[in-house]
C-alpha cells in the first residue's frame, strides 16, 4: 500500500491483505491522543468527586470495556475485508442499511467538529505563548481552516498515510508525555493530590460510562482499519493491539488530568480546553506538548474522516473514497466555527454530545454484533450489489429484525438518557439513567432483541481464493 488509495467500499483482495495485528497498536495510541482526556480527567476529580486511585480503576477500566469492544468488532473486517459500514449491509439489507448509516454520518460531524476546534484552540494558545498574538474571529476562521484542510490531506490519501502519521506520532506523543509526568511528579503537591476523599462508587461507575464513550464512538469504524488484515489473524491478536493501543495512553492522560485539577481546578469546565497548558507547564514543555496533542488530534480526525467517506458511500455518495471525506471536512469547518464563536462553554456541550454519541452507536453495535456470530464471512457480490438480485435485499431491501431491534435500542436508550439537551422520561430514579449508562441499555436491547427475532439465513459463502473483482466506488 502506496500513496493514494484507491479501494472503496469493495473486499480487500487477499493478495494485497498484508498487514499486521501490531500495526493497529499505534493505531490506536493516535486516536486517543487528544487533551480532552485531561479535561475528562479533572472532571472526574473535580465534578465527580473522584480521588486519585479511583480514577486509576476508571482509567483501566474505561478502555478495556470501550476498546474491547472496538476490538471485537474489528474482526469482521478481518473476515470480510471491507469497511464496517458496507459490512453492515449484511444485517440490515441493502436499503435498511441506509437508516443507522445516516445517524452514524451525522454523528460524525459532531465529533470531527469537537476535534477541530480543539486542534484549533492548541494551535491558537501556541501563537499566543510564542508570540503574543490573541485570539480573534478572523484567527479562529484562519486556524480552523489550516486544521480542516490538513485532515482533509491525510485522511484523502488513505490508510497508508494514516498508519504512516500514527507511527511517528506515537513515538513523539510517548517521549513528551514522559517529560510532562516528570514536570508533575516534581512540581506537583501531593498531598493535596492524595488527600482527597473518596467519591461515591455511583459516581466511578459514570466515570466510566464517561471515559467509554469516547471508545464506543469507534467502533463502526473498527472493520475499516482491520480489513488488510489476512485471514489467519488471531482475533486475540486484534483485541489485544486495539485495548492496548488506547489503554496506554487514556489511563495516563486520565490520571494526569486528576493530578493538574489539584492545582488548577477550573481545567474541569474551561471553555478552552487546552489554553491551561500555557499556564501549568514551563513554557519550553508547553509549546512542543501542545503542538504533539495539535498533531494528535490532527490524526484522530483524519481517522474519523477516513471511515466517514466510507459511511458516505454506503448513503449512495456516488464519488470516490478521497472526495466523499471532503463532504465532512466542509461540515467540520463550518460547524467548529460556530462551536468556537458562538458557544459559552466547552467541556458541557462536550460530555453531553459523547452521552449520545454512544446510544447512537452503541445501537448499531447491538446488532452488528450479534449478527458478526452467526456468520464467519461475508458474501462480497452481495455487499456491492444494491439492488434486489443482492443476497442483502431481503425483504424491499430491508432486514426487518436487524432494523427492528436497531430502532428499539435506540429509543430505549435515549429513555435512559439524561443531558443538557435531552432527558429521557426513564433517565432518573432508576440505576442506569443515575450512572449514564444508557448506551450499555442500547447494546443490551438491540442486540437480545436482534438475536431474539427470526431472521433470513446466511447466504452461502463465496467461494476461490480470492474476492471478486474490485468495484472502486
Amino acid at each position: 500500500m502506496s500513496g493514494l488509495e484507491t479501494h472503496g467500499l469493495e473486499p480487500i483482495p487477499r493478495s494485497e491483505r498484508t498487514a499486521r495485528p501490531r500495526e493497529l497498536f499505534p493505531t490506536w495510541v493516535a486516536a486517543n491522543i487528544s487533551v480532552l482526556l485531561l479535561t475528562m480527567g479533572a472532571t472526574l476529580s473535580v465534578s465527580y468527586g473522584l480521588n486519585f486511585w479511583q480514577a486509576l480503576v476508571v482509567g483501566v477500566a474505561a478502555p478495556i470495556v470501550s476498546y474491547g469492544l472496538v476490538g471485537l468488532i474489528g474482526v469482521a473486517g478481518r473476515r470480510g475485508g471491507a469497511p464496517g459500514m458496507a459490512l453492515s449491509r449484511a444485517a440490515f439489507g441493502q436499503r435498511g442499511n441506509l437508516l443507522p448509516g445516516s445517524l452514524i454520518w451525522v454523528a460524525r460531524w459532531g465529533w470531527e467538529t469537537i476535534n477541530a476546534v480543539t486542534g484549533a484552540y492548541a494551535l491558537l494558545t501556541v501563537l499566543d505563548i510564542l508570540f503574543g498574538i490573541r485570539s480573534s474571529t478572523p484567527l479562529i476562521v484562519v486556524t480552523l481552516l489550516l486544521f480542516v484542510i490538513t485532515t482533509f490531506a491525510i485522511s484523502g490519501l488513505g490508510i497508508n498515510a494514516v498508519q504512516r502519521c500514527n507511527k511517528w506520532a506515537t513515538w513523539l506523543f510517548g517521549g513528551f508525555s514522559v517529560l510532562v509526568l516528570g514536570h508533575l511528579i516534581v512540581e506537583t503537591d501531593w498531598s493535596e493530590v492524595f488527600g482527597q476523599s473518596a467519591g461515591p462508587t455511583s459516581a466511578m461507575i459514570t466515570g466510566v460510562g464517561l471515559i467509554a464513550a469516547g471508545g464506543i464512538s469507534w467502533v463502526p469504524s473498527a472493520p475499516d482499519f482491520t480489513r488488510y488484515l489476512p485471514d489467519s489473524t488471531p482475533a486475540a491478536a486484534i483485541v489485544r493491539n486495539t485495548v492496548g493501543g488506547a489503554g496506554i495512553v487514556v489511563l495516563p492522560m486520565v490520571l494526569m488530568g486528576v493530578v493538574m485539577a489539584a492545582s488548577t481546578p477550573d481545567l474541569a469546565s474551561a471553555a478552552d480546553p487546552v489554553s491551561f497548558l500555557g499556564e501549568i507547564l514551563p513554557l519550553w514543555l508547553a509549546v512542543p506538548y501542545l503542538l504533539i496533542a495539535l498533531v494528535g488530534t490532527l490524526l484522530i480526525n483524519s481517522m474519523s474522516m477516513y471511515s466517514a467517506g466510507f459511511t458516505a458511500q454506503t448513503l449512495g455518495f456516488r464519488i470516490p473514497r478521497h472526495w466523499a471525506v471532503s463532504v465532512n471536512a466542509v461540515i467540520s469547518l463550518v460547524f467548529g466555527g460556530v462551536l468556537m464563536l458562538a458557544a459559552t462553554g466547552f467541556m458541557g456541550p462536550f460530555v453531553t454530545f459523547l452521552s449520545l454519541l454512544a446510544v447512537a452507536f452503541s445501537a448499531w453495535l447491538g446488532v452488528f454484533g450479534v449478527d458478526m456470530l452467526r456468520r464467519e464471512e461475508y458474501d462480497a457480490e452481495a455487499l456491492l450489489d444494491t439492488g434486489p438480485t443482492s443476497a442483502y435485499w431481503y425483504r424491499g431491501g430491508f432486514g426487518p429484525a436487524a432494523v427492528a431491534a436497531w430502532a428499539a435500542g435506540l429509543g430505549s436508550g435515549l429513555l435512559f438518557t439524561a443531558s443538557d439537551w435531552f432527558t429521557g422520561p426513564l433517565a432518573s430514579n432508576n440505576p442506569i439513567g443515575e450512572y449514564g449508562l444508557g448506551w450499555v441499555a442500547t447494546i443490551v436491547v438491540s442486540g437480545l432483541l436482534y438475536a431474539a427475532l427470526p431472521k433470513p439465513a446466511v447466504p452461502g459463502k463465496t467461494t476461490g481464493g480470492e474476492r471478486p473483482a474490485a468495484m472502486a466506488i
